[in-house]
């Protein structure tokens, strides 16, 4: 049997293994990130564009979780979380630290669009990070 892993089947892993990570479940993303681009060098900005976007939409269901937590044991919006708010989701792609500031938000009910966008621009940036650090952009 002849199998050829097509750009489509990869991005389509890639969105999905980029969704996974940015959950509660352990992963790398960026691992298979690199490996669909050396297979597929061509296809860098829709591996790009997938990556962030199952990233964020992970991080969101995680933030999601957070929220979904008893209204009343949410604390009134601390000092610090009104001074540093939905931007410090610009680390939502950190290991460990980033579920934990993804649940954070959803718990002290920061707005979901705000905290989707820096979300997506910590993790957009990551990515491209992770590529031109590998030479592939």
């Amino acid at each position: 049997m002849d199998f050829a892993f097509t750009a489509e089947a990869g991005l389509a892993g890639l969105f999905l293994a980029s969704f996974l990570s940015a959950t509660l479940l352990p992963g790398g993303s960026e691992a298979v990130l690199f490996a669909v681009l050396r297979l597929h060098p061509d296809q860098a900005w829709p591996a790009l564009a997938l990556a962030t976007v199952g990233n964020t939409l992970g991080g969101m269901v995680t933030y999601a979780m957070g929220r979904a937590l008893p209204s009343h044991l949410a604390p009134e919006r601390s000092a610090q979380a009104k001074r540093h708010g939905a931007p410090v989701l610009l680390l939502a792609w950190t290991p460990i630290v980033g579920d934990a500031l993804c649940a954070a938000a959803g718990w002290l009910r920061l707005p979901p669009v705000a905290c989707a966008l820096w979300m997506a621009l910590g993790k957009a940036a990551r990515y491209v990070a992770v590529l031109v650090g590998t030479g592939m952009l």
